[in-house]
């Protein structure tokens, strides 16, 4: 009895360690599976936010060129607009140094003019244009001082000139100068 005791004890002690085995087999079969699974998970979130942080990268890039570019593009133009009005200033200052030439010639020419033989003659025409733009009965004259001399002689034959014109035209003018 005690043998068939002792003997079922060892069959069913051998039979409890299969099964104690066998869950412990289970167990860790699941506790595998769980590691891979959770493995996986972490894989994939991983990728996954890998992703993210190089599209979010490459759009900060992308944002910094596009603001760089402007950048440039509003520096070309600044450029591009200061050289257009220096070249204006230069083209000015051209201009007003051409123009301040003109001018210093033109007096050195009228200064040799005025003490030329002809300069009487021309005086005598400007009276005469002058009285028939102006068409008045009195007429007063100015003058340099150093041309009054000038124009007093020429004065006489300038108004009979005017008269000529004038009733050529068809006027009769007698004015007082």
């Amino acid at each position: 009895f005690f043998i068939a005791f002792a003997f079922h004890l060892i069959i069913m002690s051998a039979d409890s360690s299969r099964q104690i085995k066998q869950m412990v087999n289970f167990i860790k079969q699941e506790a595998h599976e769980k590691v891979n699974e959770l493995k996986l998970k972490t894989d994939h979130d991983f990728n996954l936010e890998k992703q993210n942080l190089v599209h979010n990268g490459k759009l900060k890039i992308q944002e910094e060129y596009n603001q760089k570019e402007k950048d440039l593009e509003i520096e070309q133009r600044v450029s591009r607009s200061a050289s257009v009005g220096a070249a204006r200033v230069k083209k000015m200052k051209g201009r007003d140094d051409l123009l301040e030439t003109l001018k210093k010639e033109t007096l050195e020419k009228l200064a040799v003019f005025c003490k030329s033989p002809e300069y009487p003659a021309f005086v005598k025409k400007l009276l005469v244009q002058g009285l028939i733009k102006i068409e008045e009965q009195e007429v007063e004259i100015q003058c340099k001082a150093e041309d009054k001399s000038i124009v007093a002689k020429v004065l006489p034959e300038a108004v009979a000139e005017f008269k000529a014109v004038m009733t050529a035209a068809g006027h009769t003018v007698n004015p007082k100068v």
